[in-house]
């Protein structure tokens, strides 16, 4: 009688373990500390893909270059939900990754959130805002979007400098994401509150995803 029951026991546990709706989520500058815990703490039941400049480099043993974002080999081992993806980063004219043609249709297509975690104040932040927005209108305008910038008072302590026009670069990057995307959220975080940050992008995801 057991060996009848047997795969029957083997099939409703499968059914048991496996999550009752996994997301696909996209993380553009997931290669930070944000992107790292959300990734591995997070969303372990999701598929995540993350967006970088260089997945080659981002991916090697150990990091070579302080100028791409890295998480390493064993990263992604611990965690084989997550994959990198290069892409432009909005800078055409500045394309370091190897494989970077046809990211739109990989990563944002299928995507059911793209979450925005670009850092720095510079230009570059602008340009990938704009062509992470663009693009998702054009493959997947239902996806959610959410962007996460530092609050304005933290801003003047990890990178002072330049204050107003890092300020409203920070408010340029959410406007454009506003005005265009129907299904949208502009959060401002404590960057140094890592677990709050999280749970802040988490409760976005769990209440316009349906996951409560």
């Amino acid at each position: 009688m057991m060996s009848l029951i047997q795969p029957f026991l083997s099939v409703l546990l499968l059914v048991l373990a496996t999550p009752a709706f996994s997301l696909n989520i996209v993380i553009a500058g997931g290669t930070g500390k944000v992107g790292q815990k959300l990734a591995s703490s997070y969303l372990l039941d999701h598929d995540v893909t993350i967006l970088c400049r260089n997945a080659f480099l981002a991916a090697a043993p150990s990091r070579v270059s302080g100028d791409f974002g890295w998480v390493g080999q064993s990263f992604l081992d611990r965690n084989p939900h997550v994959t990198l993806r290069d892409y432009d980063g909005g800078d055409l004219l500045d394309i370091v990754g190897q494989d970077w043609v046809g990211w739109q249709e990989d990563a944002l297509k299928p995507a059911n959130v793209v979450l925005n975690l670009v850092g720095g104040f510079t230009k570059q932040r602008e340009m990938a805002t704009e062509r992470i927005v663009r693009e998702s209108l054009k493959f997947n305008p239902a996806a959610l979007q959410i962007t996460v910038s530092p609050k304005e008072e933290e801003l003047k302590i990890f990178s002072p400098g330049m204050y107003d026009a890092k300020v409203a670069r920070l408010a340029l990057c959410e406007e454009m994401v506003r005005e265009n995307c129907h299904n949208s959220a502009c959060l401002r975080v404590e960057y140094n509150d890592l677990e709050n940050t999280c749970k802040h992008i988490m409760d976005v995801i769990i209440d316009r995803e349906g996951l409560a």
